[in-house]
């Protein structure tokens, strides 16, 4: 450990105060999702989803696709196989969501009622595409609430919503506002889509969506406005599923440069790359359990801190990037391979 030099009185035998305790109020809103959200439509590639979440644990969300996964004409039995899935004693930890259609197609009222009565109780969030704006996702919303009371069900089902038309970008700021809405997503191939042709088809590579402007305009916004209200921005797919270093590439620089904090999964290859792109370095860990601990001594006051040869002061602001960073690394430890000590696991995250 470093050399660490409170500026105020600290007594080492004073109570710690648990950084949550003392660094945030009721203003901490922003739900604590896994950074990574994988797709899967099709029955055995479900299945196998649910299987590698028990195996690696609650590293990453399994959403059960309803949208593009349902055969035309059989929406309801699709949503029948995800509410026996979502029921099943595979749904180990409670991470498994479901897409439905948008709120415009003819199956969707009853699609929104069957997930609710069979699964209610148990889905992790409901995930709504295509939403051309507020008054979209407001229609979608009721359509739950109501399926919730005609079957008892007493929770609040959280809401994802994504971002793939003008008009959810347009009013981007208000859906990340509504106080139902978790985490928004961009959609990337159908936004490219919107555009009949004025961004070209490079905007849907692993290249082009980080180098097009509107599309990288897109990603901003998206994910200002859910920093702005406390919600969780969910980046894009990459299709090129089988180029790694493509995939580790785009995560990194949707979690470094982007802002965002959850990236979707579209093959079960993708999982490890994107959990572990998200995850905070080993350095960066270090660094940040020092910083709270040496804060923790000092009552939360600040300090003084020398890290790399230079003296640099601390205080409640950079104690909440620091907690943030440990957070981070409790929600991107593998089943087996946790990043944190274990003294500090069983500090902080008992």
């Amino acid at each position: 450990m470093k050399s660490v030099v409170a500026t105020s009185a600290s007594d080492d035998a004073a109570p710690r105060v648990h950084p949550r305790t003392a660094l945030f109020g009721a203003d901490e809103t922003a739900p604590a999702l896994p950074v990574c959200d994988h797709y899967a439509g099709v029955e055995v590639r479900m299945r196998k989803s649910l299987e590698m979440q028990g195996q690696l644990g609650p590293v990453f969300d399994v959403t059960l696709d309803a949208e593009d996964g349902a055969p035309v004409g059989g929406e309801l039995d699709h949503i029948a196989l995800i509410n026996e899935l979502i029921n099943s004693p595979q749904n180990l930890h409670g991470r498994v969501g479901a897409r439905l259609q948008a709120v415009d197609h003819p199956a969707f009222e009853a699609m929104a009622d069957l997930l609710v009565q069979g699964a209610g109780q148990r889905v992790a969030y409901i995930m709504l595409p295509k939403p051309r704006g507020l008054a979209d996702l407001e229609r979608g919303v009721a359509a739950i609430d109501d399926a919730a009371r005609r079957h008892g069900i007493t929770r609040a089902i959280p809401v994802h919503a994504l971002v793939e038309t003008h008009g959810a970008l347009r009013e981007v700021q208000a859906l990340a506002a509504h106080p139902r809405i978790e985490s928004l997503s961009f959609g990337l191939m159908d936004f490219v889509s919107e555009h009949r042709g004025a961004i070209p088809q490079s905007g849907m590579s692993v290249k082009g969506q980080f180098e097009h402007p509107l599309v990288v305009r897109a990603k901003l916004e998206i994910a200002a406005a859910c920093h702005g209200w406390g919600k969780t921005p969910s980046h894009c797919v990459v299709t090129e599923f089988k180029h790694r270093a493509a995939l580790e590439d785009a995560a990194t620089k949707a979690c470094r440069q982007l802002g965002y904090t959850r990236m979707w999964s579209i093959h079960p290859d993708q999982i490890l790359t994107i959990v572990e792109a998200f995850a905070p370095t080993v350095a960066e860990v270090d660094h940040a359990i020092e910083i709270l601990l040496a804060a923790q001594v000092a009552q939360w006051a600040p300090i003084r801190h020398r890290h790399a040869g230079t003296d640099t002061l601390h205080d409640r602001a950079s104690y909440r990037y620091f907690w943030h960073v440990l957070e981070r690394a409790h929600r991107t430890s593998v089943s087996g391979g946790d990043q944190l000590p274990a003294e500090i696991r069983k500090a902080f995250f008992s």
